[in-house]
């Protein structure tokens, strides 16, 4: 069955000496792999580069269900980024979301809304030319409404703390270990605060900007079956440093 959609590219990784193993979000098809053949010459339809993190396009595959790997039969970039490859620390931010991503959407079906929200979030950025350091604090705290477990603000005073297992302020301390002290719950509340529009108001430190992306991987954790510690948060410590 041929398919048009659209997809965001979450990693491309290399398979044999001109191929591709490429994980896809796509609109109609949740979460897809493929495999594509990169041609030698440089008048194929298909490019190398239209495989890199976090780019939008527009495409066409043949789906057979018994198949864990699709075959792309055309491909265009949906939506080209006029800022994003030519600054380092946008480049480093989508290097990191695309990590994140790529565990957070492992086993997700159809979701045009949650598409929808990370291509429009991207064109956002894109276009954005100043006041956007705290984006991906903005974009990994929103995304949890999509995903089922956006933390509950309604409860929250001075002095409480956080529920990571359960997503909520309470005044006394869990009992459990999951939860965060008074200081790091008021990061959080400052977090949920926030929107594109807004976040630039919020005047954050490098080392808070830091400490609250620690905090909002460690919720991520504890709602996302093994997600491991990424790698390319190392590379955020140093952009925001």
């Amino acid at each position: 069955m041929v398919t048009k959609t659209r997809g965001i590219v979450l990693r491309s990784i290399r398979f044999g000496e001109s191929s591709l193993i490429v994980d896809v979000l796509t609109e109609l098809s949740g979460r897809v792999s493929f495999v594509v053949r990169i041609p030698k010459t440089s008048k194929g339809k298909i490019k190398k580069q239209y495989f890199q993190p976090m780019t939008l396009l527009e495409f066409e595959y043949d789906f057979r269900q018994k198949s864990s790997l699709q075959h792309i039969k055309d491909v265009r970039i949906a939506q080209p980024y006029s800022s994003i490859p030519f600054e380092p620390i946008k480049s480093s931010v989508l290097l990191f979301l695309a990590e994140f991503l790529f565990y957070t959407t492992r086993d997700e079906q159809e979701n045009s809304t949650l598409f929808n929200y990370i291509s429009t979030s991207l064109e956002w950025y894109d276009s954005a030319c100043v006041d956007f350091a705290n984006f991906h604090l903005v974009f990994m705290m929103r995304l949890s409404r999509f995903l089922g477990f956006q933390p509950f603000l309604e409860e929250f005073t001075e002095g409480c703390f956080f529920d990571l297992r359960n997503g909520c302020f309470t005044i006394s301390a869990p009992l459990h270990s999951d939860f965060l002290n008074a200081k790091d719950a008021e990061h959080m509340y400052t977090l949920m605060r926030m929107n594109f529009e807004t976040m630039k108001l919020f005047k954050l430190s490098h080392n808070e900007r830091n400490r609250i992306t620690e905090l909002a991987l460690h919720y991520y954790r504890l709602h996302i079956p093994n997600m491991p510690e990424l790698q390319s948060f190392d590379i955020l410590r140093e952009v925001f440093s």
